[in-house]
């Protein structure tokens, strides 16, 4: 029995390829000179009247889910003296109805300066 005769050492038979060019002979391209092309500007998309809101509105919902939070974490009764009354009620309640209070003086105060303006603008336009 003989053995398959193994293939002769040294390179694999088939086309010959010439050797690639060398840098000196490969042609070369004029620099470009033209400014390159500047990326688009980005435009931010313009606010509107609908976004604030809808802002607004998860603002309130954030503030609405603190708000109870806190009212359920404060139920105990506490005494309260005001103006020579006294009274006694949940801490949360007498908290909630400062804030309210306190939202009602600003809204006052605001809203009578807002009338001032407007009549001082108006004195200027005649």
């Amino acid at each position: 029995m003989s053995l398959p005769a193994s293939p002769p050492a040294g390179p694999a038979p088939g086309p010959v390829t010439a050797a690639p060019p060398l840098p000196s002979e490969v042609p070369q391209r004029p620099p470009d000179t033209s400014p390159a092309p500047s990326p688009a500007p980005q435009k931010l998309p313009r606010s509107s009247r609908t976004g604030r809101v809808w802002v607004a509105v998860c603002a309130a919902a954030l503030l609405a889910v603190a708000l109870i939070v806190f009212m359920l974490q404060n139920t105990h009764t506490v005494e309260v003296n005001f103006l020579g009354m006294t009274g006694s009620t949940s801490l949360a309640l007498m908290l909630l109805i400062a804030a309210v209070g306190a939202v009602l003086l600003t809204l006052i105060v605001g809203s009578v300066r807002i009338v001032q303006l407007r009549r001082a603008v108006r004195r200027q336009q005649r």
